[in-house]
């Protein structure tokens, strides 16, 4: 909607739309209607199946290739806009889930602690917000738990193991004081302990993450430690 004619304004100030009670009210009822309430952090167990047919109110995607489907979450093509979602995480907390990529490049990913928004914004280089958790990153060629940078070669990180097309893998990520632990099928793969641990303001949230690979995601709990 444009502003009032400025020219019958009083010098110093601006002019402004002119709006008549009916129309006023109405505006207040899209303002009420278009905000989204804050759901409340997470402190008890929480669990999603993905039975159903949309992403729903628990997330927030920043950008294309999620989707529900088949009782999963699919993720491909997304290039770096994580959907993430609305409840925040407790500081320590255990992230289980299963994961697994129809395409022999791999590259499976997540971030946790971020902050709930962010994401690539030219599909050049990301910068994560939090810890970016990768398997079987570029080509399927490296693992890693990146620190605000999933492309810090001094991560924690593994170059042996490789994923298997089609192969469900069950993924835990726990955090407990400064220390982030990542296991697979039950066995630790890579640890961090961060001196510094990303907590408070704009480390609160957990976000599915894709480049281009087919990957999908089910069975998400999140346990409170």
């Amino acid at each position: 909607m444009g502003r009032g004619d400025a020219g019958h304004q009083p010098v110093g100030t601006r002019a402004g739309p002119h709006y008549h009670p009916p129309v006023r009210s109405f505006l207040l009822l899209v303002l009420v209607a278009c905000k989204v309430k804050e759901p409340p952090p997470i402190r008890e167990r929480w669990t999603d199946d993905f039975e159903r047919d949309s992403l729903g109110g628990n997330y927030y995607a920043t950008g294309d290739g999620y989707k529900v489907a088949q009782g999963a979450l699919s993720a491909t093509g997304a290039k770096n806009h994580p959907l993430w979602m609305r409840p925040k995480l407790p500081h320590d907390v255990r992230i289980e889930f299963d994961a697994w990529s129809t395409d022999a490049r791999g590259d499976i990913k997540v971030e946790v602690f971020g902050d709930g928004r962010s994401y690539d914004p030219d599909g050049n280089r990301y910068n994560p917000t939090g810890y970016e958790i990768i398997f079987g990153g570029w080509n399927n060629t490296m693992s890693l738990i990146g620190r605000l940078d999933e492309h810090d070669s001094k991560s924690p990180n593994d170059r042996r193991t490789r994923v298997v097309a089609n192969q469900r893998y069950h993924w835990s990520i726990e955090r407990r004081g400064r220390l982030i632990r990542w296991s697979i099928d039950g066995k630790e793969f890579l640890k961090l302990d961060d001196p510094q641990p990303l907590e408070g303001a704009g480390h609160e949230y957990f976000g599915f993450n894709n480049w281009e690979s087919d990957t999908w995601f089910d069975n998400l709990v999140i346990q409170p430690l």
